[in-house]
């Protein structure tokens, strides 16, 4: 029976690597699986060696306070690895530690076939790990057109399959039984990672105490993980506000994102699907002042959000560090929804620009064809 480890580092990861492996589960039904992996990956019936809480960090002072732990964790996905003995090493996204695994263990072990998804953002920093990759990623999976400049030049494999969480245009859905009477909805989503949502989540509900003192109007769902929905939870019943609940469940937060008028959302891989489900939004985040002086001396780009550093030009707003509180994001949302004309030209643009990067066949199932065809090689 042919062997798959598959590594995450965060919540998202784990998301894009089960839409792969349940394509793959149904192309090969006799592979068995180990992983680093969360939800997603265990509701597929994958055992994961640890939580992945313990290796989710932000940030580079995040990463330096607990770079022993990371470390220990790194070398033991290693030996587990090792143990397990796979014929592919199916790593995704989080390259700060899946690649530091990947090349530990083709050193180890140059039979273990390495394919890595969501190339390393080296078109934003760090353009040079893409010689160091080559040495050790025997196929790397791509989730936009543009990246392959920089993997062609450097003679490493790798195939365009697009980005699962855009492959299908979403229309709204209806699911009356469900959404408060007489409301508008605005979805929040304060990212994966509990370090991401310690600093977001105060911020968030001061907003909403901002929206509810000028209308009544709007009910206010944060958009959870099972990993970070508990403290989400807690947070929110001391807070005593009645128009706000939480949702952790996929098919219900799709749904609740297809009837939202709004979102409010940190930077990264959920703002493509809240532009594929043709909702307005903003972009907030907020890291430590160290972190971002960091960010700022090494980044090649001027935005945040991909939609934005694809069009070389602000298209969706973003509130970053001292623009990230609630004062802004009140003023900023009020304003799109007392300017539709604003609203159908984010909407128009955001459209346009999925449409330019949408792969033309199902991305998870050309990332699993991929996988496949290494499993009988």
């Amino acid at each position: 029976m042919k062997k798959v480890f598959i590594i995450t580092g965060e919540p998202s990861g784990d998301k894009l690597a089960s839409t792969v492996i349940s394509k793959l589960k149904i192309k090969n039904p006799k592979i068995e699986y180990l992983s680093v992996g969360g939800t997603h990956l265990k509701n597929l019936g994958i055992r994961s060696i640890f939580d992945l809480k313990d290796i989710t960090y932000l940030g580079f002072t995040s990463v330096l306070l607990n770079f022993l732990k990371i470390k220990s964790k790194i070398d033991k996905t290693v030996d587990e690895v090792i143990k397990f003995n796979p014929d592919v090493l199916f790593s995704v996204d989080s390259p700060d530690f899946t690649l530091r695994v990947a090349e530990k263990v083709k050193k180890l072990n140059k039979n273990i076939k390495t394919i890595h998804y969501v190339a390393p953002q080296v078109w934003v920093w760090r353009k040079n790990r893409v010689k160091k990759i080559k040495n050790f990623i025997d196929h790397i999976l791509l989730l936009f057109e543009f990246e392959r400049k920089y993997f062609d030049e450097e003679n490493i494999k790798n195939t365009f399959v697009g980005h699962p969480l855009i492959e299908n245009k979403i229309s709204k859905t209806l699911i009356d039984e469900i959404l408060p009477k007489d409301k508008k909805i605005i979805s929040l989503f304060p990212g994966s990672r509990i370090s991401e949502t310690n600093i977001l989540l105060p911020i968030l509900i001061d907003f909403i105490k901002l929206m509810n003192k000028k209308s009544d109007d709007y009910f206010f769902y944060f958009h959870a993980t099972e990993e970070n929905k508990n403290l989400i939870l807690e947070i929110i019943k001391k807070s005593n506000i009645l128009n706000l609940d939480v949702v952790s469940e996929e098919n219900i937060k799709s749904k609740i994102l297809s009837n939202s008028i709004f979102a409010v959302s940190k930077s990264g891989t959920v703002s493509l699907q809240i532009c594929n489900f043709n909702i307005p939004s903003i972009i907030i985040y907020k890291i430590s002042f160290i972190n971002f002086m960091i960010f700022k001396m090494l980044v090649y780009v001027k935005f945040a959000n991909i939609i934005n550093i694809i069009n070389n030009k602000e298209i969706i707003p973003e509130l970053l560090q001292n623009e990230c509180n609630a004062k802004e994001i009140y003023k900023t949302v009020i304003y799109f929804l007392e300017n539709p004309d604003l609203i159908n030209k984010q909407l128009t643009e955001c459209s346009r620009t999925l449409d330019g990067i949408r792969s033309k066949t199902s991305s998870s199932d050309e990332a699993a064809s991929v996988l496949a065809k290494f499993l009988i090689s």
